[in-house]
């Protein structure tokens, strides 16, 4: 099952994943941390980040709720994530990356996808190269990452999560269904817990179980979902390595300190949002066709809508508007937990000529501010609405695609690729099947 991959017209797929790569950052840089608990994520409200794989053995893991992590570890040290380090870190990883391929897509802050089919006659085999990329991180940047070896990114995904940390399997060509026969149903892309439960009328438990299931049976019951399960289930996947310059959205989301419907409270968190997002869609030289809301309420209901502007925009004032617009009908009679603000359907900016003169001197005070904050800080320049609002820049979701990185904004964070955004009116109340983990 496990070999060395030869022949050219095999593809060869890495998938990289840093392990515990908050958590890694905090412990190497503080070097009174390493073998200790630790846990990035503060605030009683707060969600873990990270956590350290001392930190795991007690049972803490991501997205769990600091809360329940203090319970289970009450000597583990917690620590405040620090958002503009871990993308510098993360920077410096993808570009050791790129020393192998340039076909690298990232699908997240600390773990990316490489196409290394067309590098095999410079630096050897998709094992070779796992090999070298996972000591150059370790030379350099005193960190380990995880890595699988396979023909599809599926697999690949899958076979990196395997051994971790510091691992690295290898699927070769025609082993796939073999490597992913005996795997729980849940380590599958697509599966999550409603599809699990659905899928154990069929008697199935593992991911050989499924494949074994007939694929008009899958389709009759889950749709064309089920043919893409039945082909997943045997390691079929034709998704390539995405074009490095891609990137789908930018966005922001944020924890209420504490459960509100204070209307103006809802609005400023808004506001804010939608000028740290406007600020980055400028810096990154975009601007973006959709808004969409995130809203969750006490009751963990999470409901997104979204609409489409009339034009393209990078100015904080059009996105609020939207954001507002979308998330008022949804507030009522709710206390509500967390709001995120997202921009998608990215594009280069129109001519300036489009504008009328009182847009154009909006759009060069904006740019002023802009380089203000860029010399000082982000806190040098803010709306007087959100002066005694105590309301933190939102930084909840790190991962990263190659869009602001690109341009050269140092600080910059991207959502990555989501799924297709559901149209304005339809709620996104269903499962998460492929819920990102901190590796």
């Amino acid at each position: 099952m496990i070999a060395a991959m030869t022949g050219s017209s095999v593809r060869a797929i890495l998938h990289v994943d840093l392990d515990a790569f908050f958590a890694a950052v905090e412990q190497r840089d503080r070097p009174g941390l390493r073998g200790r608990p630790v846990v990035v994520g503060i605030g009683e409200r707060g969600v873990v980040s990270a956590a350290s794989y001392e930190a795991r053995a007690f049972g803490i893991h991501s997205a769990m709720p600091i809360r329940r992590a203090r319970l289970l570890c009450p000597d583990a040290v917690f620590l405040p994530v620090d958002g503009r380090r871990y993308a510098s870190v993360s920077r410096q990883v993808m570009a050791i990356l790129r020393r192998f391929t340039p076909q690298v897509e990232p699908i997240s802050i600390d773990e990316a996808f490489l196409d290394v089919t067309a590098s095999r006659a410079l630096f050897g085999d998709g094992p070779t190269i796992a090999r070298r990329i996972k000591a150059a991180i370790s030379a350099e940047l005193e960190l380990t990452a995880s890595v699988g070896v396979a023909t599809t990114k599926l697999v690949a995904k899958i076979a990196s999560d395997l051994r971790k940390p510091d691992g690295l399997v290898v699927v070769a060509p025609g082993d796939e269904a073999t490597f992913l026969a005996p795997l729980p149903i849940s380590r599958l892309w697509g599966v999550g817990p409603q599809t699990a439960a659905a899928l154990r009328d069929f008697g199935v438990q593992t991911i050989g179980d499924l494949a074994a299931v007939p694929e008009d049976a899958l389709v009759r019951r889950f749709g064309k979902h089920g043919a893409s399960l039945h082909a997943r289930a045997r390691g079929i996947d034709s998704d390539m390595v995405a074009d490095p310059e891609s990137a789908k959205s930018i966005g922001h989301e944020h924890t209420l300190d504490r459960d509100t419907s204070d209307a103006e409270v809802i609005e400023s968190i808004l506001l804010a949002m939608a000028d740290g997002v406007s600020g980055r869609l400028r810096a990154a030289g975009v601007r973006g066709s959709t808004v969409s809301v995130k809203i969750r309420d006490s009751t963990f209901t999470t409901i997104t809508r979204q609409r489409t502007l009339a034009a393209p925009t990078d100015m904080t004032e059009p996105i609020w508007r939207t954001a507002v617009e979308l998330a008022r009908p949804e507030l009522v009679g709710k206390r509500i937990r967390l709001l995120g603000v997202t921009m998608s359907g990215l594009g280069g900016p129109e001519q300036m000529g489009l504008f009328g003169d009182a847009e154009e001197r909006r759009r060069r005070a904006v740019m002023a501010a802009d380089a203000i904050r860029r010399r000082y800080g982000d806190r040098a320049v803010t709306r007087a609405r959100l002066l005694r609002s105590a309301i933190p820049a939102p930084f909840e979701r790190d991962p990263m695609t190659p869009l602001e990185r690109r341009v050269g904004a140092p600080d910059a964070i991207v959502e990555p690729p989501t799924a297709p955004a559901q149209r304005d009116s339809q709620a996104d109340i269903g499962e998460v099947d492929d819920a990102p983990d901190d590796g």
